[in-house]
């Protein structure tokens, strides 16, 4: 395949272009992030976007807060935990606490709960800002997920998907699992690799159904096939929040009472945020992703490194998947 473009940070750091840069209504597809960190209360944090990307802090809740009018869309910052948010969330909580109350309990339990920032969708040229961002959070004391410790703040990519045909999210699942291993590997990385918890693999049995190069089921099918193997959303790549999104009675049948938002996204998990480190950007993780749908892309290759994985050649199909998707 011919080079993708990219684009260019810096000198050192680039974000690959998306190899569909379509959704399926005819848009810019543009990505969702997810950045959880510690040592800042929301507000601050909120009151610190304003100096990285402009905008006004609206106040919803004692511990949430929305920064609209800024360069990138309108931005939330809130304690990562839906019982700090009565008006927010209480109607999808069995205990809904006071405002006090809940004032109070984040007040104490907020030196334990990560901060969350959520963006709107980000084209990819866009997601430079997170990492000026990053920046001046850290700056004002920003922590990330340690090397050490109980603590543990996660970094989420949501992706628009390009289509909601049963072919293309099927793509892009077995390219996502041929690469799950690299993947794994080359976010944790490191002498303590496995000290941050990495969400479950999915089952074996799924990755050979999956896998098959006779696979290509229908979106419904899918859907089906998918609750009834992995009812959770502790897999790397949640599709859950796609699911909801097309059919909500199924996924609700399967999942009731799990916090799920219904999105047209591929909810892309990792457990690493390093915002504390200097210099720090999400670039190579937003490449590694780009990397499982430029894999998913290429049909061709994608059906062959299925047949090797399955005919017990899964350790050469998977480098052969990494020099494929360059992770």
């Amino acid at each position: 395949m011919d080079a993708l473009p990219r684009i260019y940070v810096s000198a050192v750091m680039m974000f690959d272009a998306l190899p569909t840069p379509l959704t399926f209504d005819g848009r810019p597809r543009g990505v969702g992030v997810e950045l959880e960190f510690g040592g800042l209360t929301p507000r601050a944090a909120a009151d610190s976007l304003v100096s990285a990307v402009g905008g006004e802090v609206v106040t919803e809740s004692a511990h949430a807060f929305r920064v609209v009018g800024t360069a990138i869309g309108s931005v939330t910052v809130e304690l990562d935990v839906r019982h700090a948010h009565p008006a927010k969330y209480g109607h999808e909580l069995s205990l809904r606490l006071s405002e006090r109350t809940a004032d109070l309990f984040g007040r104490y339990a907020g030196w334990a709960i990560p901060t969350e920032l959520v963006t709107a969708p980000l084209t990819p040229e866009r997601l430079t800002s997170i990492d000026r961002i990053a920046a001046e959070l850290r700056s004002l004391g920003a922590r990330g997920t340690r090397d050490f410790g109980w603590r543990q703040f996660g970094l989420h990519f949501n992706p628009e998907v390009p289509s909601l045909a049963g072919e293309s999210i099927a793509s892009v699942l077995k390219a996502f699992l041929l690469l799950e291993g690299a993947l794994r590997t080359s976010v944790l990385g490191g002498r303590n690799r496995y000290l941050p918890r990495m969400p479950p693999p999915f089952p074996p049995a799924y990755v050979a159904q999956v896998l098959s190069p006779d696979y290509w089921p229908s979106l419904p099918d899918l859907m089906r096939e998918h609750l009834a193997q992995n009812a959770t959303r502790q897999r790397s790549l949640d599709l859950l929040p796609l699911f909801l999104f097309v059919d909500e009675a199924q996924v609700r049948a399967a999942l009731p009472w799990e916090k799920i938002r219904p999105r047209p996204v591929f909810h892309y998990r990792l457990p690493l945020s390093r915002i504390d480190q200097p210099g720090w950007s999400i670039g190579p993780d937003w490449n590694r992703w780009v990397a499982v749908e430029r894999l998913a892309s290429d049909r061709v290759r994608l059906d062959a490194l299925c047949r090797d994985f399955l005919s017990g050649q899964g350790e050469g199909a998977e480098g052969a998947a990494i020099a494929a998707a360059n992770v």
